[in-house]
């Protein structure tokens, strides 16, 4: 059964943040970092949303 579809409000802060399972190794190598940093800024412009802070760590990110 899937989640019913949530309503994003405007002007509103969201904390988002993914972990791989058990805390896995998501991140090995400088390009892997880049590569998701060129999905972020591909969303961003996307969906015109503002990114006010990010972090990558080698087994999650929280932009």
């Amino acid at each position: 059964m899937s989640r019913p579809i949530r309503k994003i409000e405007g002007d509103s802060i969201y904390h988002v943040l993914n972990r791989a399972n058990g805390r896995m190794q998501i991140f090995e190598k400088e390009k892997d970092y880049i590569a998701f940093e060129k999905v972020l800024i591909g969303a961003k412009e996307k969906y015109a949303m503002r990114i006010l802070s990010y972090c990558i760590m080698p087994n999650h990110w929280q932009p």
